[in-house]
């Protein structure tokens, strides 16, 4: 990727992910009136492909995760046609995993803490897709994974695929 792309790309997921997220908690701490919006960002269409490697946090919940509900959110406020998926591979797959399968895996019995926010995005039309690849990797099977969650042929690919079908890659 040039130097040009990855600017271009980290203005774009400042300004609609970063900055709305952002945004809500310094509203909620300033007084009402105080930020005037100059350029509003509001988009007609925009299909998002959300590459998902690795896992980095914000407190305890997923930055993907969190970036993923704050844009799928905005689409439905906005009402933007468009599509957001969601590519997990690498050490990413074990967010996707069924609670028993969680379990095993990261050696707690808690079952898996993210289930709820992924079910959430699935809700709000975000599609979550997992490697198929990793999958093999790790020894994870189809039903290992949380209901509705689609094995891809391999992330890398896919990821391919979606950009020439005109989706922009992010990766938070």
């Amino acid at each position: 990727m040039s130097i040009k792309n990855m600017i271009i790309q980290g203005l774009f997921i400042f300004c609609l992910v970063l900055a709305p997220g952002y945004g809500k908690t310094v509203l909620a701490a300033a007084p009402d009136g105080d930020i005037k919006v100059d350029i509003p960002v509001v988009l007609k269409s925009a299909k998002v492909l959300f590459d998902i490697e690795r896992v980095s946090f914000a407190g305890d919940v997923p930055v993907a995760l969190h970036f993923m509900d704050i844009m799928a959110n905005k689409f439905a406020e906005q009402g933007t046609r468009g599509q957001i998926i969601g590519i997990f591979y690498g050490e990413a797959t074990y967010l996707l995993l069924s609670d028993a399968a969680y379990n095993a895996r990261r050696h707690v019995t808690t079952g898996n803490p993210y289930k709820g926010l992924i079910s959430g995005l699935q809700g709000l039309g975000v599609q979550i897709e997992v490697c198929g690849t990793a999958m093999k990797l790790q020894n994870i099977r189809n039903e290992d994974l949380l209901p509705d969650v689609k094995v891809n042929g391999g992330a890398n690919l896919r990821m391919v695929q979606l950009m020439q079908e005109g989706f922009m890659r992010l990766q938070p």
